[in-house]
């Protein structure tokens, strides 16, 4: 394996362990590239299904267990804590909702820190180890913070976190916080927090936002559960949130490394999800423009994805592009709705989680989906990472109700 550039007309080649975020000759973000295969497509499923049966840390990981498409490291040194094994959950109210007969959630929100950073912080704090790092930094709206204060926690690493004042649910904080993180608050945005960390990282510091390629390895381990789950049998789309765009990259990424090894024959249609407010990849995908068309001042009460320049938006129009997919938006109040929904199925997810819900839903109305397309929808936190968002709306909605009741 080793690193090279996301552009494909660049092709400049590095080292795998060579620290480095972003090419020295273009300036376009790094990615790992697997080397050749040593096993047929119908031997690794055998072999990863076996794996299930194993006692070894790797093989109890839902993400080393499919270890032959990640940078090798020796067993002492991965940093993991079982993460992945998520199940895929049918939504029941969900699908009615949606008016599909076939939607089931990923949720990996049920990952160690209550969400989907667990996969990539796995490998990318088990790079940090193996390169000697002693600090790790990211910036964050919350779930990458919380994430990596506790793999840098359990790999004996200070983790250093960026934060924008006042824009993150005390639940994130406090989870950091616990995990024994430095807080760093930033005036402004996750943009100009993301900025700061940049500005101030040094050798001494290895930096683990989605910038990192190693980081997105561990995040595309999600398509290659999901598909095992199915039987190897391609959903028509899978739909997932919109913030930085790392899993968009990751998942389309996987994607491509699953149809030419031959582990799958079909590439679901991939729909990417985002805030009317903060939708900066959905204006790029509209324009068909060739640069971001950023959104200075995001704005959207699913804090996750209030991004309004992510960084992985060249990775993820590439994802798009591969898998024939969609860049849509949908508003607060139709994020709300749809939280309620997966809510009442029992199953519950943070607001930026619902996007897919709300995003499917809408699509099915317009008839872009069929009815009887077989839709998976990632949720990426868990429920109880914005409990005042759950406060909020449902004071908000009661006190509506009792104002609809005295006019009455």
């Amino acid at each position: 394996m080793y690193l090279r550039c996301s552009d494909e007309r660049c092709a400049t080649k590095l080292e795998l362990h060579q620290r480095a975020l972003a090419c020295p000759r273009c300036g376009n973000l790094l990615e790992v590239a697997a080397g050749p295969l040593m096993f047929s497509p119908e031997v690794l499923k055998e072999l990863w299904w076996n794996r299930r049966c194993s006692r070894d840390p790797r093989d109890r990981s839902g993400v080393w267990r499919f270890r032959e498409f990640l940078p090798d490291y020796p067993p002492r040194d991965i940093v993991t804590m079982g993460e992945g094994n998520v199940p895929l959950v049918p939504g029941i109210k969900s699908a009615d909702w949606a008016g599909l007969s076939n939607i089931r959630f990923k949720h990996l929100g049920w990952n160690p820190t209550a969400c989907f950073k667990d996969l990539g912080m796995t490998v990318g704090v088990t790079e940090a180890r193996f390169q000697g790092a002693q600090t790790v930094a990211c910036a964050s709206t919350g779930n990458t913070a919380g994430s990596m204060a506790a793999y840098a926690a359990r790999a004996g690493m200070t983790a250093r976190v960026y934060l924008p004042a006042g824009a993150v649910s005390p639940n994130k904080v406090a989870q950091a916080l616990d995990y024994g993180a430095e807080i760093v608050e930033v005036e402004g945005s996750f943009d100009e927090a993301l900025a700061t960390v940049l500005r101030e990282a040094g050798p001494e510091i290895y930096f683990l936002n989605s910038i990192n390629p190693f980081r997105l390895e561990g995040q595309k381990t999600v398509m290659f559960e999901l598909q095992e789950e199915l039987g190897w049998h391609s959903p028509d789309y899978i739909v997932v949130p919109g913030g930085n765009l790392g899993n968009t990259a990751a998942f389309g990424k996987a994607l491509y490394e699953l149809k030419s090894a031959g582990l799958i024959d079909k590439v679901p249609r991939m729909v990417v999800v985002q805030a009317e407010g903060a939708n900066p990849l959905v204006r790029t995908w509209r324009e068909g423009s060739d640069e971001l068309l950023a959104v200075k001042e995001p704005r959207t009460a699913a804090t996750a994805i209030r991004i309004g320049a992510p960084v992985s938006w060249k990775k993820a129009l590439k994802a798009l592009r591969f898998t024939n997919g969609l860049a849509i938006d949908v508003t607060d109040d139709e994020i709300a709705e749809a939280k309620s929904v997966i809510g009442r199925d029992g199953i519950g997810c943070e607001p930026a989680s619902a996007t897919t819900l709300a995003g499917a839903r809408k699509l099915a109305r317009e008839g872009t989906i069929a009815r009887d397309a077989s839709v998976v929808a990632i949720l990426t936190g868990h429920v109880l990472k914005d409990t005042d968002y759950i406060t909020r709306s449902r004071y908000t909605a009661a006190v509506r109700a009792s104002a609809e009741v005295q006019a009455d």
